[in-house]
């Protein structure tokens, strides 16, 4: 494939080789024939639910493409309505009848066979909707279903089918089914593409075979398989095929070993890749794979940076909690900041399906004896405590199977924190753990495996698991947690512990921290302090052996200071660094912190347990992460990415005649020592497909706690750069080779087909 700016009827040639049409699409198919989609085709009146007193009617419809929803108002004239719409791949779920807080909250109004839900993924909110009959509601909630499964079992092929299909859509604005050069010219602006008008032309002119001046949908597909010449992909192909026309399996094999680095495996690899991806079945006989599958496989997951065996559930999960790094929210009930945002069961729901595994409940007395849940002493709204246990008991093992932790922050009175024990043993039932494991009193904790599908409390005990001869109650209530966490330091005398209440605490009782000397002598393993941003920082400076050696035993929680009112977060990193299994970040808020959450927990099923380093197990450990070449085995590793080229990155300004200039940046979170960021040159107006081919270079000194973050920006030099996309993950799930980045946005959604090319090389530091 000769460079496509350079020599246009070289790629002619080509294409006629290697044509595919958008009738390959599945999708498209799909939809054409089944009764459900025909009905959101035709499109539906329904009702718009915000609130109780806002439910406004709205004409929805499918549009062609059979992954557009588009909506206005019914009764809005032309010129006057405001059109909406949003991509089936947003959407993650369709709840039936009463499953959001507004709807349950017109319960009354409209039964429950004509309401339903839908779950976009990321931090945007649900929609709620009202169909006129029960069905329509059926036809839009199974429509939708087949539609999101459809997408979810898309093959690589098929997802770049429908984006070009979403492109032609978008640029079709009579909608007449074709395109004229001023349309293309327009296209190729939103696709993110500055090309020479002659040029454009020119390719334009080779797609129109019709010579009717305007290209049709497959003339339209010929187009852009022109714009999207992968020549960085091309060389490599022919580096390694004898015959420049195609890989037999001997010569990908030889790539797998010598570039891909997968040593033995790389035989029945080769073999296994060549069934998943090469398209042509006269290939296949040979034993051969064509540039088409070659393209294929590296941009499938296979192909991708993550190790495809790290994305499954593959560590120990039969060792102690305490061994585990454990995905945790702060303030889980609030959807925004911590003083004037919305408390809602929504939030629960989403950290859930995050993989959290460790949620906050914050408790206070309600006014008609049920307590409630909110930020106290704020104007952040209140919901209902058995409401949110309720929410828990449905939510929490739908992602994961392993322990869920119930941080409960008690400010209740003995009446109602025994109402809370009576809702928490009614509804979560067998799921809560009132019982030792096996009965004994635990020298170390349980372990993920022996706890699967249970749900601990996190709170004050009276006494410990051992026989007590003094069961009096005391004031535990009050600690360094409630006052950092921004509660009111006048408050009146906090309330004695419920007995029924304390009885529920098992293996993690809330204990105020004396120091690792104390803990070291009298710790027991079931006890877990609490320690506010700054105090972990100052004993991970001071003392980093000694945290790590205590968190070996006992766990530690970690939660954002009371000044964060924004709901802004901090680096984790520094806290995971010294073996903090519970480190508590607001989940609502996107950004690089949860970026660095997200990245740690995506390896191991995103089951919401990663096991620690074995240096951090060891109690005897003399780990320090500010002198990390002191741990035994010491051997730091030499990373080096050539970040080769970028393809279809998002736009960041709408606006139609603004192309981005991007950069990639690399940054390493670790120890201290490993803190690093390295960047590329800008590429003016290209987000298309941008070309790098610029390499960045890293020592990692403990690869075992390494995250590494690829960052996506648009170059601005008068001002701040605008974020494009990211993903991060760790250095220990790092494929070698020739790899493709699929990115995400900002809330941590995919953001197909956008993805950077690099070519990763890992080695040891002599």
């Amino acid at each position: 494939y000769d460079c496509i700016n350079q020599n246009p009827d070289v790629a002619e040639s080509v294409l006629r080789n290697h044509m595919w049409t958008i009738e390959d699409s599945a999708v498209i198919i799909c939809i054409q024939d089944d009764p459900h989609v025909k009905v959101m085709m035709a499109g539906s009146t329904l009702r718009k639910v915000k609130s109780r007193s806002w439910k406004k009617q709205r004409h929805f419809r499918l549009l062609e493409d059979g992954m557009t929803i588009w909506y206005k108002s019914r009764w809005a004239g032309r010129g006057h309505s405001t059109c909406e719409y949003f991509s089936i791949t947003e959407v993650e779920a369709v709840r039936e009848g009463h499953q959001s807080e507004v709807l349950l909250s017109i319960a009354e109004e409209f039964p429950a066979d004509l309401c339903f839900t839908l779950v976009f993924h990321g931090r945007q909110g649900n929609l709620d909707l009202v169909a006129e009959s029960t069905e329509e509601a059926q036809a839009w909630i199974q429509g939708v279903r087949k539609l999101i499964h459809k997408t979810q079992t898309m093959d690589e092929k098929e997802r770049l089918d429908q984006w070009v299909w979403d492109w032609f859509n978008k640029a079709d604005k009579n909608k007449d089914g074709k395109m004229n050069f001023k349309e293309v010219r327009k296209l190729l602006k939103m696709m993110n593409v500055e090309m020479n008008e002659e040029h454009a032309l020119h390719l334009f002119t080779m797609a129109d075979k019709s010579e009717s001046g305007s290209l049709e949908i497959e003339q339209f597909v010929h187009f852009y398989k022109m714009l999207t010449q992968r020549d960085e992909v091309w060389k490599v192909f022919q580096d390694f095929s004898g015959d420049g026309e195609k890989l037999m399996l001997e010569e990908l094999e030889n790539f797998l070993r010598t570039e891909q680095q997968e040593g033995e495996q790389s035989a029945q690899h080769a073999q296994e890749l060549t069934d998943r991806y090469e398209p042509s079945e006269s290939a296949k006989k040979q034993g051969a794979m064509t540039f088409d599958g070659f393209q294929m496989y590296l941009c499938s997951q296979e192909g991708s940076i993550f190790k495809p065996e790290h994305r499954q559930l593959h560590q120990d999960m039969s060792q102690p909690l305490s061994h585990y790094f454990i995905s945790s929210s702060h303030n889980t009930y609030l959807l925004e900041n911590q003083l004037r945002g919305h408390s809602s069961l929504e939030a629960y729901i989403k950290a859930l399906k995050r993989g959290c595994r460790c949620v906050e409940v914050d408790c206070w007395d309600g006014s008609d004896g049920e307590p409630v849940v909110y930020h106290g002493h704020t104007l952040t709204s209140k919901i209902l405590f058995k409401d949110v246990i309720s929410t828990l008991k449905e939510y929490a093992f739908k992602v994961s199977d392993f322990p869920v932790i119930l941080s409960l922050e008690n400010h209740c009175s003995v009446e109602q924190q025994t109402v809370m024990a009576q809702h928490l043993s009614q509804i979560l039932g067998d799921t809560l753990l009132t019982t030792l494991v096996d009965g004994l009193i635990p020298q170390q904790l349980p372990s993920p495996q022996e706890l699967k599908g249970k749900i601990l409390l996190k709170a004050k005990k009276i006494g410990g698991l051992e026989v007590c001869l003094d069961e009096t109650l005391t004031d535990e209530v009050s600690d360094e947690e409630e006052m950092a966490n921004g509660e009111c330091s006048d408050d009146p005398p906090k309330s004695k512990l419920s007995r029924e209440l304390s009885d529920l605490v098992v293996y993690c009782k809330s204990v105020h921290f004396h120091g690792f000397e104390h803990a070291r002598l009298h710790g027991k393993c079931y006890e877990m302090s609490s320690f506010s941003e700054s105090k972990a920082k100052k004993l991970a400076k001071e003392a980093g052996t000694d945290f790590v050696q205590y968190n070996t035993k006992q766990m530690s929680r970690i939660y954002p200071s009371g000044l964060r009112t924004d709901s802004s977060n901090y680096n984790p990193q520094e806290m995971w660094n010294v073996g903090c299994q519970i480190v508590a970040l607001n989940f609502q808020t996107a950004g690089l912190e949860m970026d660095l959450n997200d990245g740690l927990f995506r390896q191991n099923g995103c089951c919401g347990y990663v096991l620690k380093p074995d240096f951090m197990r060891d109690g005897s450990t003399q780990f320090s992460p500010e002198k990390p070449d002191g741990k035994q085995g010491y051997k730091p590793l030499r990373l080096s990415i050539q970040v080769m080229s970028g393809q279809q990155l998002p736009k960041v300004n709408q606006k139609e005649g603004s192309i981005v200039d991007p950069l990639v940046r690399v940054e390493i979170y670790g120890v201290p020592q490993d803190q690093a960021r390295e960047e590329t040159s800008h590429i003016n107006n290209n987000g298309f497909n941008p070309v790098w081919n610029e390499t960045l270079n890293f020592v990692i000194h403990t690869p075992e706690l390494a995250l590494v973050r690829f960052v996506v920006e648009d170059y601005d030099k008068a001002s701040r750069n605008d974020f494009m996309g990211q993903f991060t993950l760790p250095f220990t799930c790092l494929q070698a080779g020739y790899r493709h980045i699929h990115l995400l946005s900002r809330d941590g959604t995919a953001i197909p087909p956008s993805s950077l090319f690099v070519n990763i090389s890992i080695s040891e530091l002599t």
